[in-house]
């Protein structure tokens, strides 16, 4: 997990895998598999070669309602490179929240084109999937908080494009 520290520069931690609910193993790598030590290794330089991300950036989305990167997880727990974008977007929210479904999807279609793809261009990465999420209060990683609104959508990076892949 990718964290932004006090001097604005990423660090590699060792959080929970970002998997999601139902494959996620809370403690280990790889569903089981296991790692040796060169693979963690070279895993650990990618993670701390990584750009700085900081928290709070604020991202300019199609309907024009506020929303900012709160996290960048990369993932292999999956058995292939997954890289999550999580973005806080409180106009979302059940109440009090202005930007409907549709809009936020256009939102989380654009941020997978102009954000993410851009991103992983520029450090490198060969992701085999990019998820991007939309929530509207910041969350841990893998909490449930059944008040909150959160959308999620995965995509598979191709040709500079971002595919959409429907569970």
């Amino acid at each position: 997990m990718i964290r932004p520290a006090d001097q604005e520069i990423a660090r590699a931690t060792s959080g929970a895998p970002a998997t999601p609910t139902g494959g996620a193993r809370p403690q280990g790598w790889g569903r089981g598999r296991g790692f040796g030590p060169f693979v963690i290794s070279a895993l650990s330089l990618l993670l701390l070669a990584a750009p700085p991300v900081r928290a709070l950036d604020a991202v300019e989305v199609p309907s024009g309602q506020d929303v900012v990167l709160s996290e960048v997880l990369i993932d292999d727990s999956p058995g292939e490179i997954w890289v999550r974008f999580r973005f806080v977007a409180p106009g979302i929210a059940r109440e009090g929240g202005s930007v409907g479904h549709d809009a936020a999807a256009g939102d989380i279609d654009d941020l997978c084109a102009t954000y993410a793809l851009p991103y992983l261009e520029r450090e490198g990465i060969e992701a085999a999937r990019v998820v991007i999420s939309l929530a509207d209060r910041e969350l841990p990683f893998g909490s449930a908080d059944p008040e909150a609104t959160q959308y999620f959508e995965a995509y598979r990076p191709d040709d500079g494009q971002c595919i959409w892949e429907g569970f």
